[in-house]
């Protein structure tokens, strides 16, 4: 491999050399190509002519086989398998015996490593060990690029090849720049061991400190600094004793691998395993075994298991399997373009977080961790969910285009920080920010924002690595209040539990969490840290206005009993001297449909009302918006939703009390037309989406919006979406719908 020869001659003394070791006639190496088809790059026994003129098809043949399904095949009479595919130009009808490998990286088939024998022969397992040993060594070589010099013209090997990835939006906006592996890989650079006794005894000492490491982090509680929940750790604790795991790594290494490259190949094994899994349960445990083997090598790299944010490059677009929202803090918002990762949705911590941050994101794109290499180049398209990995010159450059517009269509929207927003006929709308961390705060300003309509409080407790006391929260409360100024702000108090688990704090197993013990319920039975909450807010608003609103009420009684706390926790601090709010106005969000039902009840007893559109659509509908396969499948601007929408606004009108929309529809200005139609005057959104909002508003005739979309509503209850008939009327007055 380090002769200075060129990449065809490298391949042809490879596979010379393996066709001598192991006493065989034939030895040949297909290379996976970008189009799907496996290409017949070097061989020893076989016609030189078919070299670059022999393709096959993943499942084509035997070769197509092994490449299709990932694993080894060994037959002593190859021409009798069902799968057995002969091609005229290669000579091989004369060969009997037959033993083929996949190529894998990081669990990704990049080609197929074969030997053949005229003899029927029983290939040993000694023989098949040493010839997976090799692919890893092809595998390298072909990850280099090396060898596309040598595809036949118009073609790209695999490994190279440019990808467009379905993934689900997370984030809105368009990112272009290089890969940064928030995992960083590790470079195995010796794959041989000159002494596997000793390799073996460094993986036994590696094992040991893995084990050792993951039994303190659990003993300490010391969970949050990597994002991890306890019961991730005790699954990494189960598994890293798993003794068919440890047997396998063990097998590997003493074949001759150093102990690096046993784990690589494990590794390896088990994603292309888990790549090729249908039942959730199987793919979620290789899953872990794959992450379990990721922190091996890391251990017997000595390296971090994640980037340094110092060092991260200009024009960075982060790449992970799964991130906390601590994690993303941690890096240069200046130097980042965009976050990709295997897992997570729109509705996720960490996509609160990016949208916040104002970062292209964009998740599920499934084995993106192992398709990319650090450096390549890729486009983050956070409004569709596409991401271009390694993207061809004319796909660039259209991304540019997009970006260009998108940038200076945020220029005119900053245009109009200082308008007022008011209708075509005369109507005030209120445009408020949603919020929860310190860093959200100068978007109010510069967004021309009237206040924040929902500051998520629980953001401050899931970022950090312990309890905020106290005083720290006081510390936080009264930032905020003061940068907001004389604008209103609207707290919402913690809304934990489901999906939302602090990483200090033990998961509860439920069947369903988003029906589970969550938000308020959790406030109400266990309601030391509420009061703890509700005094830091009390105390952090001593002289000024505060508005509390409290999360997932489903019934009168519930909001009653969170008053009481409010009442109580005044007292208290009257008692004790403390300076008290000069006003205190205590809110509902409405997220659960049982209030749809309560609604002049609840409206009679708040001050205020909100809508978490995000929860009660996925309530009404019975959709888990977590689950990738429902997330699209109802339209908000079905009549249903609206319908249940208005009830809301016109129990606010009824009993004179404000009610704000504070979900991701009141951001999108075709859905937010449709609620000013319906009666809302009071939205909450990203700082990205008051623009486009704004500029929607100030083109629309109120009145005759809510005529239209009032009769719709009604006229059409069956409809799927009303989102055509919307789209249609919004050209008719020549209202602009454009997003961000």
């Amino acid at each position: 491999m380090a002769e200075p020869v060129n990449a065809q001659a490298r391949l042809d003394k490879i596979v010379t050399l393996i066709a001598g070791n192991m006493v065989a006639e034939v030895c040949s190496f297909y290379v996976m190509r970008g189009d799907g088809t496996l290409e017949l790059f070097a061989t020893e026994g076989l016609k030189r002519e078919a070299v670059h003129l022999t393709t096959m098809k993943a499942g084509e043949g035997l070769v197509g086989l092994i490449a299709k399904q990932a694993e080894p095949l060994s037959l002593s009479d190859a021409q009798n398998h069902p799968s057995f595919s002969y091609k005229p130009e290669t000579g091989e009808e004369i060969y009997q015996s037959f033993l083929g490998v996949p190529v894998l990286r990081s669990g990704v088939t990049m080609g197929v490593l074969v030997v053949q024998n005229r003899a029927h022969r029983v290939y040993t397992e000694e023989e098949m060990e040493a010839l997976q040993t090799t692919a890893m060594i092809l595998a390298e070589i072909i990850a280099s690029g090396e060898l596309q010099a040598l595809a036949r013209p118009g073609t790209d090997i695999a490994v190279r090849k440019p990808l467009a990835l379905q993934g689900q939006a997370m984030a809105d906006g368009v990112g272009l720049g290089y890969v940064v592996l928030h995992e960083p890989r590790v470079v195995i650079k010796n794959l041989i061991a000159d002494d596997p006794n000793a390799e073996a005894r460094r993986l036994e000492t590696a094992l040991g400190e893995l084990r050792a490491s993951i039994d303190d982090m659990l003993d300490r509680g010391d969970l949050a600094h990597g994002g991890e929940h306890r019961e991730v750790l005790e699954t990494f604790r189960m598994v890293a004793h798993d003794r068919g795991w440890l047997r396998r790594l063990r097998e590997a290494v003493m074949t001759g691998l150093t102990a690096e490259a046993a784990v690589e190949r494990v590794q390896s094994d088990n994603r292309a395993r888990m790549m090729r899994q249908t039942d959730p349960y199987l793919r979620d445990r290789l899953h872990d075994l794959d992450e379990l083997a990721n922190r091996l090598l890391h251990q017997l790299a000595g390296q971090s298991m994640v980037a340094d944010p110092a060092d991260l490059p200009d024009n960075a677009v982060l790449v992970a399997r799964t991130m906390g929202p601590a994690a993303l803090l941690d890096y240069d918002r200046s130097r980042l373009r965009g976050l990709i990762l295997e897992e997570g949705g729109p509705t996720s911590h960490i996509a609160v977080v990016a949208r916040a941050m104002g970062i292209p994101a964009v998740g599920m794109i499934e084995n993106i961790t192992g398709l990319v290499e650090a450096g390549d180049a890729i486009i983050v398209d956070g409004q569709t969910g596409i991401v271009q990995l390694r993207p061809q010159p004319d796909v660039e450059q259209a991304y540019k285009e997009k970006a260009r517009l998108r940038a200076k269509r945020q220029e005119q929207y900053r245009g109009l920080r200082d308008v007022e927003p008011v209708t075509k006929d005369g109507v005030r709308i209120n445009l408020n920010l949603n919020a929860g961390l310190l860093f959200d705060l100068p978007n109010l300003d510069q967004s021309g924002a009237q206040g924040i309509g929902l500051f998520r409080t629980e953001l401050q407790f899931m970022v950090a690595e312990r309890l905020p006391s106290l005083g720290e929260q006081i510390q936080l409360y009264r930032s905020v209040i003061e940068a907001a100024g004389d604008r209103p702000v609207t707290f919402r108090t913690l809304d934990i539990g489901g999906d939302k688990v602090l990483p200090y704090m033990s998961k509860m197993e439920e069947e369903n969490p988003a029906l589970g013990w969550r938000a308020i319920r959790i406030g109400l039975d266990r309601p030391g840290l509420l009061r703890a909450q509700l005094r830091a807010l009390l105390k952090a608003a001593g002289g000024r206005d505060i508005r509390i609103m409290f999360p997932m009420i489903a019934t009168v009684d519930e909001f009653d009993r969170a008053k009481a706390i409010v009442d109580r926790e005044l007292a208290h601090l009257e008692r004790h001297g403390h300076d008290l709010p000069r006003l205190v106005k205590l809110g509902v969000m409405v997220e659960v449909p049982s209030l749809l039902f309560a609604i002049d009840a609840i409206a009679a007893k708040a001050d205020f009302m909100s809508v978490g559109s995000n929860d009660l659509m996925q309530f009404l509908f019975a959709a888990d918006r977590e689950n990738p396969r429902m997330a699209e499948r109802f339209d908000p601007l079905n009549p249903a939703c609206l319908r249940a929408l208005r009830v809301v606004a016109r129990a606010g009108e009824r009993c004179g009390i404000p009610v704000t929309l504070c979900g991701e529809l009141g951001g999108r200005p075709l859905e937010a037309m449709a609620l000013l139609g319906i009666g809302y005057r009071s939205l909450s959104m990203s700082p990205i989406s008051i623009g486009p909002v704004k500029a929607m508003l100030l083109g629309l005739d109120v009145a005759a919006a809510s005529d239209y979309v009032n009769r719709l509503i009604d006229e059409k209850p069956c409809a799927v979406s009303l989102r055509e008939d919307l789209k249609a009327f919004a050209e008719r007055e020549g209202v602009s719908i454009h997003q961000a």
